[in-house]
């Protein structure tokens, strides 16, 4: 089973995409920021990260730069879910890692195609 790290410090938001995330299939884990969820990467690498960007302790960008500089941190698709729309900004996320960008609010369509795009969903 593939497993999905969903990190975002809104419960509701984690809540919404672990229903989502299990119904296509993933085993979720959930961090409510950079620092805990580098803790979860460090014991065991998901597949996939689902990750927000404006967070305490630790922001998405922050969190990504982080991973990607660990080892094994290349593997793991992450796909950056945020509010923030600006283009410049999601040009940011997609050259510091990001394989992939969904602005929020997101429904389970988008996240399964998403994933699909990324060889990870059907």
């Amino acid at each position: 089973m593939k497993t999905c790290l969903v990190v975002d410090d809104s419960r509701v938001i984690r809540k919404v995409s672990r229903r989502i995330l299990e119904d296509l299939g993933f085993e979720v884990a959930e961090a409510a920021d950079g620092v805990e969820a580098m803790a979860w990467c460090s014991a065991v690498m998901p597949d996939v990260v689902l990750l927000d960007w404006v967070m305490p302790a630790m922001d998405g960008m922050e969190f990504l730069k982080r991973l990607r500089a660990e080892p094994g941190g290349q593997r793991p698709k992450v796909v950056f879910c945020s509010g923030e729309t600006d283009l410049a900004r999601i040009r940011e996320a997609l050259e510091a890692g990001a394989d992939e960008y969904i602005m929020k609010p997101f429904d389970g369509g988008i996240v399964a195609g998403k994933l699909a795009s990324l060889g990870l969903a059907a």
